[in-house]
């Protein structure tokens, strides 16, 4: 069954995937599965996929199943951004022209029995073109291409997930409100409550009230097999943190995806709503950011490469590091920060970093240093991120922003005592001049490549076209002050 096949013919299975595709077939019926979800992460970082028979399932993975490109030319509110019957399909490759099909290939290695849906399976997927080659614009890849050049510095990446997010009560649907949307006009989204009143932090009785609603989601994290650390009470009423432990990159960017499907899913069954969106337009709702922690093991030793000794805050590595993030920062922002809303977080005093800074476990700072000599647990936060952000695009930023203050040895200056205070460049605040920063810059043009840089950028600007259209039609709102209702139904149910 698993010997034969695409993945064989084009030789993208190791013998790790090999050995899990043929224990699956086993495994599918010993587990009465019915059906098996195909899924991969868009460019939004959202699942897609398909469910397949479990008998349909074993036959597609060793040859993969097609799907169509058509998703990969929409933007958040599935606006049409690419003519895909123009030649090249709007991307400038002939081989993408007229939304022809490509091949979602399961990793046998991901695959899952959802806890909250029964008889059903779960498997993450690349994507490849009919003729074996990656898909340029598959997220899953772009990362395992930062993390492969990495490597060959002799380095691998570890991140931690910590990650804020919203559980709110499910009022009303509006499905039945006759407003349920079009192409690149999202319709009106569900009216929620939330679960709490009141800011606090690290509250137990908070927690404790919202723990009926947490419990099944906890349950079926677990239940995935997914590292759990902590739930915590964050500050604004019905706001959670949830942490899971270190791993490697790759591992970590698909438990992200996984974790975000299951809570939302979780919760949608049990007549909750939650969302990874940064400020929901809902009074009295705060920020919330994705804090990533992160390390480089040296591959010669095995060691952590950012264990500082006496008297420094990281190792000689771990500052390059830091100074390579520091220095390609605003052009990254666009993957840390992916959309309209997530810019509301830079703002002074406000718990998330403004300008580009760092410091020794100092909040303020985009990068926090948390170290001690000797203590191999030592590593960086990058506390820029949204909680939307596609966690293929943003650990690749990081580790290509990293890698290349390694290679150039990058400084990253002193420490900052006051990080608002500081006198270094601001973050960008907006998705808009993010992307103009981003389009023009020549290192990620290098490492990434023109096709999928301008690809992004392309279709960012269409979500900031949309929303420009948007206040120009509403001249009495004031986007400084208030979450629009722009930004609301474009984000709010969909991450």
């Amino acid at each position: 069954m698993a010997g034969t096949g695409f993945a064989q013919r084009h030789g993208l299975w190791s013998a790790a995937r090999q050995e899990a595709a043929e224990r699956l077939e086993r495994e599918i019926a010993h587990q009465g599965l019915e059906a098996i979800r195909l899924s991969w992460a868009d460019q939004h970082g959202i699942l897609r996929g398909k469910s397949y028979s479990a008998d349909a399932f074993v036959k597609a993975l060793p040859n993969g199943a097609e799907i169509t490109t058509a998703p990969f030319s929409l933007d958040t509110a599935n606006a049409i951004v690419f003519n895909p019957f123009s030649v090249g399909g709007g991307f400038g490759m002939p081989e993408l022209s007229g939304c022809p099909n490509i091949i979602m290939l399961p990793d046998p290695t991901t695959f899952r029995v959802l806890p909250w849906a029964p008889e059903t399976g779960w498997v993450l997927c690349d994507l490849y073109l009919r003729d074996g080659r990656p898909f340029p614009f598959c997220p899953r890849h772009v990362l395992r291409g930062a993390l492969e050049q990495l490597g060959a510095a002799g380095y691998d990446f570890v991140a931690g997930i910590e990650m804020e997010w919203y559980i709110t009560r499910v009022l009303d649907d509006s499905l039945t409100s006759g407003d349920l949307g079009g192409p690149g006009a999202p319709g009106k989204p569900p009216e929620v409550a939330p679960l709490a009143r009141g800011y606090s932090y690290l509250h137990e009785g908070h927690l404790d009230e919202i723990d009926a609603a947490l419990r099944p989601v906890r349950k079926n994290l677990l239940g995935l097999g997914l590292p759990l650390r902590s739930f915590e009470d964050e500050w604004a009423p019905s706001q959670v943190e949830t942490t899971l432990d270190a791993m490697d990159g790759m591992d970590a960017a698909d438990a992200v995806m996984l974790f975000r499907s299951a809570v939302k899913q979780t919760c949608r069954r049990n007549g909750y709503l939650a969302s990874f969106m940064s400020t929901p337009g809902i009074p009295g709702f705060y920020a919330s950011g994705w804090h990533l922690h992160s390390s480089i093991t040296d591959r010669s030793t095995g060691r952590n490469a950012m264990t500082p000794g006496e008297g420094e805050p990281l190792s000689e590595i771990g500052r390059h590091f830091v100074g390579g993030t520091l220095e390609h920062a605003i052009a990254a922002s666009t993957f840390t920060t992916p959309t309209v809303n997530g810019y509301r977080r830079r703002r002074p005093h406000s718990l998330a970093p403004d300008k580009i800074t760092w410091g020794f476990d100092n909040r303020a700072a985009m990068i926090r240093v948390i170290s001690w000599p000797g203590d191999e647990a030592s590593h960086i936060e990058n506390r820029v991120g949204e909680p939307a952000a596609n966690p293929y695009l943003y650990l690749a930023a990081q580790v290509l922003s990293g890698l290349d203050g390694i290679t150039n040895k990058s400084d990253p200056g002193p420490i900052s005592e006051d990080p608002y205070a500081s006198d270094r460049p601001a973050l960008p605040t907006s998705l808009a001049d993010a992307l103009d920063v981003l389009e023009s810059d020549t290192y990620f043009r290098r490492a990434l490549g023109d096709r999928f840089i301008d690809y992004l950028v392309t279709l960012k600007r269409s979500e900031t076209t949309r929303y420009a259209a948007y206040l120009k039609d509403h001249p009495d709102t004031d986007p400084s002050s208030t979450v629009t209702e722009w930004e609301h139904r474009e984000y709010f149910e969909l991450f």
